[in-house]
């Protein structure tokens, strides 16, 4: 993700062109003050504007972080960083469905819909990210959760 110069120059918000989005159009992701500071502290290359370089320069590739997680003995799957996203807004937080849906850059399926929707809600979403932000900085997250299938972890 080329993110690396609006970090620099004091923008808050991460642009990903239309090329590396699913459904093909440009998404600006407003990144909280923790977010900011993280991609702030990562070492740059001069030559290389990524966020996150292949070891060898150039894009990772799309099974690399299934790779960590499985080396971790983590039994997750990329995409369940998502899912627990639009969990965690649904759940705990008061933000409207379409906010959480425009975050995760989902494709309104109403064709009617997305017609009159021209705006990106932009600081709503900004908002929602510093909540989650918030949220995942607790100190007093419990330690375990229970599996989508119902099954109890190990104690």
């Amino acid at each position: 993700m080329p993110i690396a110069p609006p970090v620099e120059a004091g923008a808050q918000c991460g642009p990903l062109p239309a090329g590396r989005m699913k459904g093909g159009r440009k998404h600006r992701v407003p990144l909280s003050p923790a977010a900011l500071a993280l991609l702030r502290a990562l070492p740059r290359h001069a030559d290389n504007l990524l966020v996150f370089p292949a070891s060898r320069g150039g894009l990772l590739s799309d099974m690399t972080l299934a790779a960590v997680l499985r080396r971790m003995q983590v039994d997750a799957v990329p995409h369940g960083f998502r899912s627990t996203f639009r969990d965690w807004a649904a759940a705990r937080t008061q933000f409207p469905r379409e906010v959480a849906e425009m975050a995760l850059a989902h494709a309104i399926g109403d064709k009617v819909e997305a017609a009159y929707r021209r705006g990106d809600l932009f600081e709503k979403r900004r908002r929602l990210m510093d909540d989650w932000a918030a949220f995942l900085d607790r100190p007093d997250l419990p330690g375990q959760a229970t599996p989508p299938d119902g099954r109890q972890p190990a104690a």
